[in-house]
């Protein structure tokens, strides 16, 4: 085995897709990648993609392949908190879908976009903070390799940017229920740092529901909530201190 391969057999991790771009990173030819494929070393994984010839490569190991490229996306929302142990995966017309969040708008590579994953990746952009506070987020141990995803408190600032029906504040409220153990001092750097009246205000009124006891130790005179009333849970009543509209108490998640 060339020194090449044998190097390529150990950076690249089992279950993990290799893009054509990585491959050059490191110093492996178009030519060579095709002499891999006919000697059975590497296996074509849509186009400009390759895995190793018998593994089982889920969305996971595509996420890691765009990490590795520099591409500035992260496992999100209630799919990082899934991951965490935090609920489970919700099926979206019979299918689970997982979120990713980039922190600037890019074309994912074809052959990503266009691989049949078993859940249906949904990708964002939103403008939903200053600055990628680095605490924000953690790594994931996957198998073989890890990705960037969501840390806790950051991960349930992006579920409620998507919760858009009630239904989606419901698995929200869930959630906010069995994160107890949030960090206040990360809790209160993403806050300062979020764009989003409405998330900052619907997050603080239900950990306040939840009767978090890390709520104390955040500082609201720091944050920016706007002024006027917003518009969160269709039909519900306006909490006064956060002036939001949120379930009526008979509609809370086991009330």
């Amino acid at each position: 085995m060339s020194s090449k391969l044998n190097r390529l057999m150990t950076d690249l991790p089992s279950g993990a897709v290799a893009a054509s771009a990585w491959l050059a990173k490191q110093g492996i030819s178009r030519q060579l990648v095709r002499k891999y494929l006919a000697s059975g070393w590497l296996k074509a994984f849509g186009r400009g993609a390759f895995v190793r010839p018998h593994d089982s490569v889920d969305w996971l190991g595509g996420v890691y392949a765009l990490q590795q490229l520099g591409l500035p996306v992260h496992v999100a929302a209630d799919t990082a908190l899934v991951l965490k142990g935090y609920g489970h995966f919700l099926p979206l017309g019979g299918q689970q879908r997982a979120y990713l969040f980039g922190e600037r708008r890019n074309n994912l590579p074809a052959w990503f976009r266009g691989h049949a994953w078993q859940v249906k990746i949904r990708v964002s952009f939103p403008k939903l903070f200053d600055l990628a506070e680095p605490t924000g987020f953690t790594d994931f141990r996957y198998g073989a390799f890890t990705v960037r995803i969501s840390a806790p408190e950051r991960a349930i600032l992006e579920l409620l940017h998507l919760a858009t029906t009630n239904d989606t504040i419901n698995y929200a409220i869930e959630l906010m229920a069995g994160l107890g153990s949030l960090r206040p001092q990360v809790v209160q750097v993403l806050l300062q740092g979020c764009r989003s009246v409405k998330v900052k205000r619907a997050l603080l009124w239900m950990a306040e529901q939840a009767q978090h006891e890390w709520v104390s130790h955040l500082d609201l005179s720091r944050l920016e909530l706007g002024k006027g009333t917003r518009l969160f849970y269709r039909g519900g009543t306006v909490n006064k201190k956060y002036h939001i509209t949120v379930p009526q108490p008979q509609e809370l998640p086991d009330a």
